[in-house]
């Protein structure tokens, strides 16, 4: 069993800062993909970020610019630097581990709430 250690969340002003972390544990072996996605109330979950075991980093449009993913391999640890936040980033933010070999396995934290106010 995988478990996801999520910490970070709260509440921020619009224009200010968060970092997210998520700390996975339970294996040895490396973790392909690691990254974050976050639903908002009556809207699907949507991918935020995620990085690859190589350093490779994808993100979504809307945070493209304000938001930084990074990895420490060593620590099994994903961040997410969250600057410029928006009253639109408030949503349940989810660490998610992907390992890929046959299939593709994913893992998931609990989930941790960002509200930004205006």
């Amino acid at each position: 069993q995988v478990q996801l250690v999520e910490s970070g969340g709260g509440l921020v002003q619009a224009g200010g800062s968060l970092r997210l972390s998520c700390a996975a544990s339970g294996r040895t072996f490396s973790f392909h993909i690691m990254g974050w996605y976050r639903q908002a109330p009556g809207k699907q979950r949507e991918l935020v970020a995620h990085i690859t075991s190589g350093g490779s980093t994808n993100y979504a449009d809307s945070v493209k610019g304000r938001f930084t993913i990074s990895r420490d391999n060593a620590k099994n640890t994903v961040y997410l630097q969250m600057n410029s936040l928006k009253p639109e980033d408030t949503a349940v933010y989810y660490c998610n581990v992907a390992i890929v070999g046959v299939v593709r396995r994913d893992y998931w934290g609990q989930g941790t709430q960002v509200t930004v106010s205006s």
